[in-house]
């Protein structure tokens, strides 16, 4: 998990089932999930990669699949703005 300085956490990254996130297949994958602005969540679980939050609540948080599907950048970005949330400047 990382923390920001004031000790809240904007990303955690984990390795989860994908039929645990509603994914076919079997095996794991890995995942982070990070705060994001609640009116951009709807928009972005319905692009392949981005799921609702695992673990978390739904309505700030998403899952980013690390499979390759999100680009690096992208990520960075997001973790970026999760930064941001989480010590109040977003």
């Amino acid at each position: 998990m990382l923390r920001h300085q004031n000790g809240k956490w904007y990303a955690i990254l984990l390795q989860v089932g994908k039929t645990k996130l509603g994914l076919e297949g079997k095996g794991i994958v890995d995942i982070i999930n990070v705060k994001c602005e609640p009116n951009m969540i709807g928009l972005l679980t319905q692009t392949y990669g981005f799921l609702p939050g695992y673990h978390m609540n739904k309505q700030y948080w998403i899952t980013i699949l690390l499979d390759g599907t999100v680009s690096e950048a992208k990520i960075l970005d997001f973790l970026d703005l999760s930064y941001d949330l989480i010590d109040g400047k977003g």
